[in-house]
Parts: structure tokens; sequence; C-alpha cells
């Protein structure tokens, strides 16, 4: 029987030992898509306690109290930090089977040396030990990031944020390069007209802009485009449902901004043909630059509409969709490369059932240009977990190149969230040291271990043209 979290965890054979811990485990990390507020990184700060720390903001952790009978004032309530704790100490040990299970210990290992199981009996301890530490300057949230040797972040920012905590970390010579992804949900959303017509105000304020029709609203969000490359954005980020394909012209497209801005609501068809457009735009701007575009599918958001609007977006009531994500992808992308005008491209798919589809797009569009123009991306959301990121793994081996994929990141808010990377990797690992083992592999562990160590870090550093920390400490 081995022992719950050892040096060998998710390590089933002695080739995937050996591919972990000698090729896989002392690469930095490049955490490409994260929710990280660039402001704490700006500010070093420093967490008052491990609430603070681990639970504000991890809906993850919310949605699994909450199904444990957890009240909703100890998780996103006015319970003090310390009951909070208490709550979520009480439900990890029901949390068994559950990622979450795995990521709490991995996180107490790797950032505080605690081996013990959370439950209701440690969590005073516990609390008090990692508070304790969280209150030095060892833990603050920079140099919690040189902990897991993180070499580069990229964090998800909206056209009309100001970007200054991004240029004070450049100013201050913080090694890690910490860099904004334009991220433009907003700027498309014309769902609310009230909601958008506030927005146009504030992207007016943020580009000295005036936008009296489509064409400076165009003008603006490009000012904006240029402001973020100039900051070092290479990487733009769509959070959506599904892709937008609707045929358009000039015309249809300025009259639905118009009606929009008159404050009228526009029909499903309108709605579509703008959006349809704004992501074009989108598109052939990020080619222009020679950034990476990623599109996230499948999420169907704010399903209790009660719980919703009382708490906002991002706090749990979120679930996989069942969108028809094909035929619009490969118009899509079909457009866009008629044109030469396809940037480099990184595909999300929530749903599962997606997998197989996502891999062998990837394969319609990859024309020789960039070793892995299009990548089938790491397992989201729902499906970060052991058994989606083996499925998103064998999709892709199956259907595509896993030797050329740019890899996991964390795609998550909380700074204590970097043993994601470490989890990925084991399983990354035993999958190649299964098939060594079984035969089905060459034992050629100099090889294999070359693919494992782009897998984890090269093949990110190449295709997104990072330089990050320590990068003169690790050549192929």
């Amino acid at each position: 029987m081995k022992n719950f979290l050892d040096e060998n965890f998710l390590l089933h054979s002695r080739a995937a030992q050996q591919l972990y811990h000698d090729y896989a485990k002392e690469m930095p990390i490049i955490d490409y898509h994260c929710h990280l507020p660039p402001q704490q990184i700006a500010g070093d700060h420093q967490f008052e306690n491990l609430t603070r720390a681990w639970l504000y903001g991890d809906h993850y952790k919310w949605r699994a109290m909450r199904t444990n009978g957890v009240e909703e004032r100890f998780i996103t309530g006015n319970a003090s930090d310390w009951e909070k704790f208490q709550k979520w100490a009480e439900t990890v040990p029901y949390t068994l089977r559950n990622p979450l299970f795995h990521w709490t210990h991995l996180e107490l290992q790797r950032y505080f040396d605690i081996p013990d199981m959370v439950s209701a009996k440690t969590a005073r301890t516990i609390y008090d030990a990692c508070t304790e530490k969280l209150q030095t300057k060892e833990y603050s949230v920079r140099n919690l990031l040189r902990k897991m040797n993180v070499g580069a972040v990229c964090t998800t920012d909206d056209p009309v944020d100001s970007l200054e905590h991004h240029l004070k970390l450049k100013q201050d010579g913080f090694e890690i390069p910490i860099l904004p992804a334009w991220r433009p949900d907003n700027a498309m959303n014309v769902d609310n007209p009230e909601n958008f017509n506030a927005y146009i105000k504030r992207l007016e304020g943020a580009t000295n802009i005036a936008i009296s029709n489509f064409n400076d609203y165009l003008l603006a969000l490009e000012n904006r485009h240029d402001f973020f490359a100039s900051a070092g954005c290479t990487v733009s980020d769509h959070g959506l449902e599904e892709i937008y394909v609707e045929e358009f012209t000039g015309v249809e497209v300025e009259t639905a901004f118009n009606k929009v801005r008159a404050g009228k609501g526009l029909s499903g068809q309108e709605r579509r043909t703008f959006q349809s457009a704004m992501l074009v735009h989108f598109a052939e701007w990020d080619w222009a630059k020679g950034w990476v575009q990623q599109f996230h599918l499948g999420a169907l958001r704010n399903n209790n509409s009660r719980m919703s609007q009382r708490l906002g977006a991002d706090t749990g009531w979120d679930s996989i969709g069942d969108f028809s994500q094909g035929r619009a992808l490969a118009k899509f992308l079909d457009r866009l490369d008629k044109e030469d005008k396809l940037a480099k491209t990184i595909l999300y798919n929530l749903n599962p059932a997606d997998n197989e589809l996502i891999a062998t797009m990837t394969g319609n569009f990859n024309d020789g240009s960039v070793a892995g123009k299009i990548q089938f991306g790491s397992a989201w959301w729902f499906m970060d977990q052991k058994d989606g990121m083996t499925r998103q793994i064998n999709a892709l081996s199956n259907m595509g190149l896993v030797s050329r994929f740019v890899g996991m990141l964390t795609d998550s808010r909380s700074f204590l969230s970097f043993p994601r990377h470490e989890y990925f990797r084991r399983i990354l690992c035993n999958l190649f040291g299964e098939e060594i083992t079984n035969g089905e592999l060459p034992n050629d562990l100099e090889w294999v271990g070359k693919i494992v160590r782009d897998i984890c870090y090269y093949n990110a550093r190449q295709y997104f043209n990072f330089q990050p920390a320590n990068a003169g400490a690790y050549t192929e």
C-alpha cells in the first residue's frame, strides 16, 4: 500500500517516476492564463490570514461547501475569517475523490510544509500555523510566486483597464514577467443596453475619444489594443458559449450599434451579427500584432438567477453547456485563414464530449508555418482534474501531436494554486511512463524526457515568445 501524497504520488511506474523527478519537476511554470489580481503583485501583498489567501474568490471551494450543507454566511457572507476556514476544514474530508482533496493537501505541503490532513480536528492548528507564515515577508505575494518557480504570468484584463499595476511591476524591475491579456468580452456584450452604454463611457474615459458611431467605437478599442501591446501584452482571450459567425455588412453592424446606443434591445439575430463582427475585428488585430488568441468555449454561466443576482458573476453558479461548436468554429477559423489573418490560436472546450472535435479541428488549420500553430488547450475548469486531463491528453495524442502541446495553466484567482501545474505534470509523466512500461513506447527516457520538458515549459516559452524569469538556467 502506498502512502498518500508521497514523492511518487500519481506516478505508478519506475519510468513515470524518472520522467517526473528527472525531467518535469524542476521546470519553471509559465502560467499563460490566470485571474490573479495584478494589484496584489504590484503591492507585494501580505495576506492577513489563511482564509483570505485560500478561500476568498475560490468558487471551486464555495461549491463544495454549499454541497456539504454549509450556510452562505460562512462562504461569502459576514462570518469571521476563522469561522469560514473552520467550515472549509469540516468540508475537506467530504471532498474525497474530488480534485479539491488533492489540491488542498498539495498546497499545504508545497507552500507551508504541512503534511497533516485537513479536518475539524486539525483546523485550528493548520489555520494558526499558515496564518503565522503568511504574515512573514517570505510569504508575500511576490515570494509565493518565487517559491513555486513561476517564470511568467498572464493575467486577464478588460480593454478599459489602466494596466497601471503591470506597468509598476515593470518599473520595479520585478524579475517575473507579469503580462496583461486582452479580454474584450464586455466590449461585445450587447445583451443589456444600459450596461453596454456605461461601458462605452468608460472606454471614452480611457481613450479620450468621443464615440458617436461604430467606427469611433472600433477606433477607441483599437487604441486600447495598441496600448495593451505597448504594455507587453501578446495574448488575447475570449470567454464564449460558442463562436459567432453570422454574415454581416457594415450597414447591419452600424444599425445594431446605433440601436443599442439608443437604449433599445437587440433581437437575437442583431446581437449575433454584432458579436460576429467584433470577433473578426479582434482576431484581425491579434494577427496583425502577432498575438496568440485564446477561446474558452462552452460554459453555461449564472444558472441560478436568484443567487447570481445576490452575489454576482463568478461566484459558483456555472456549469458545462451543451452548445454545438464544430460548424461555427470551422467557419470562423476558415474566414480568417482565407485572408491569411489567422493568428496562433488556442481552443479550450468545457464539455468533454467536444474533445475529439476540438482535437481534429486544430489540424484543419495547422499550415506548417508554426509548430502547433492551432492548439487544443489544456483541460479547463470542471475538466481540470485527473480524469479530465487524461482524456484531453489522450484525445490530443490520438488526433494530433501532444509533443507540440503548450501544456498547463492555472485559470485561478489564488496565489496558492500553482501546485496544479505539478498535478498536471505528474499525470502527464504517468501516462508516458505507463506506455513505456507496457512496451507501447520505447524505453528511451532521454527522448521521452525531452518531450515531457517541452510540454511542461519549452513549448509555451517558444509559442508565446516569452522571456521567463530564470530562462537562462533552462536551455534545451
